[in-house]
């Protein structure tokens, strides 16, 4: 089937309205909320939101160059900055599912096929995460007293969330490692494309080829030992970037009688938050951070300072990279436009 550039056309601008829906029924409840916070908030603390935001996408950028060298070591950091921005944006622009495919087609313009691309992303998805309990979990244990007398009475539902989320990273690494793990996926569907007399054959053996490029990506970059640790500490360091923003609000100011919050509380809470809401199904967790980050520290603050403080943090580690990441979507696009015309002429 042979499609004319009319219809070129139209797909093409039916997709960017497709995207354009779709950023709008993301912000469709929270932009107003977010702009109107954001003028009643002084501008050194708004500045300061958007530095600690683009100092954490700053060092996702660099994990993502130390992964890649590994296949490509022409492979600068401007390359992977410039790769999480995309992200920022992709995942607003499909509703989180959309980054990862972003990311893989990024590396493989900058000389990573396909298959190192797409175990590099998992293999770093599953560090995020787990850098995430990580984080909480020493936080949590730095700040005992403290997080005990807050939330000693959700004892049982905070264990349930790192239970949770340690199943979650578990998986995710045996998902990414494993060949034991894979060759149960295999025998698991075996069986259940024989029940169904070959349906699900060509999916079955898609999965296959994931879980055969993830072995490899997986010898082929947490063999380095030296570079998988140091990967873990940067995932460590940029989460002191997103989860210190409240901070900012909060720095030196007494609620309720309360002595003042510090940086080491505020990252325990923050933190145990962003942890929690991972585990609440929601597109790209929008809605369910903002729920868990207010009630956690609305006994604290009060329901009025949490909720503004919850979007502020909602701009800075979702609003400010998506805008970010538009402005480098569009000078890729301008830029991709004159090299084509350069190279016609």
């Amino acid at each position: 089937m042979v499609i004319s550039k009319v219809q070129k056309q139209l797909l093409k601008w039916g997709l960017v309205l497709a995207v354009i829906g779709i950023i709008v029924y993301t912000f469709r409840d929270s932009a107003g909320p977010i702009l109107e916070q954001l003028t009643k908030t002084s501008p050194a603390v708004v500045i300061g939101i958007c530095l600690m935001a683009a100092v954490y996408q700053i060092i996702e950028g660099i994990i993502t160059t130390v992964l890649a060298k590994q296949y490509r070591s022409s492979f600068a950091c401007k390359n992977g900055i410039t790769n999480a921005f995309l992200c920022s944006f992709y995942r607003v622009a499909t509703l989180g599912s959309g980054s990862g495919v972003a990311a893989i087609i990024y590396l493989g313009e900058q000389g990573i096929e396909y298959g190192g691309g797409f175990g590099l992303y998992m293999i770093q998805y599953a560090l995020h995460k787990m850098s995430i309990a990580l984080f909480s979990a020493i936080l949590f244990v730095m700040n005992w007293e403290f997080m005990k007398s807050w939330f000693g009475d959700y004892a049982g539902l905070l264990a349930g969330g790192y239970a949770v989320t340690l199943v979650i990273t578990i998986g995710l690494f045996l998902f990414c490692c494993s060949k034991k793990f894979h060759r149960l996926i295999f025998r698991l569907l075996d069986i259940v494309n024989q029940k169904f007399h070959g349906r699900f054959e060509i999916m079955e053996a898609e999965i296959k080829r994931q879980c055969m490029m993830l072995e490899d990506a997986s010898k082929h970059l947490l063999k380095n030992k030296k570079a998988t640790t140091g990967v873990i500490f940067l995932c460590l360091l940029k989460c002191c970037f997103w989860y210190g923003i409240p901070y900012l609000l909060f720095k030196g100011v007494q609620f309720q009688g309360n002595p003042a919050l510090t940086l080491s509380q505020v990252l325990a809470i923050t933190s145990l938050s962003v942890m929690l809401a991972a585990v609440i199904p929601s597109p790209a967790g929008i809605g369910s951070t903002e729920f868990v980050f207010t009630t956690l520290f609305a006994g604290i603050v009060g329901t009025g300072m949490a909720g503004s403080a919850s979007l502020l943090y909602r701009f800075g580690t979702f609003v400010f990279p998506f805008l970010v990441g538009t402005v480098v979507v569009i000078v890729r696009y301008i830029r991709r436009k004159k090299m084509s015309a350069h190279s016609q002429t």
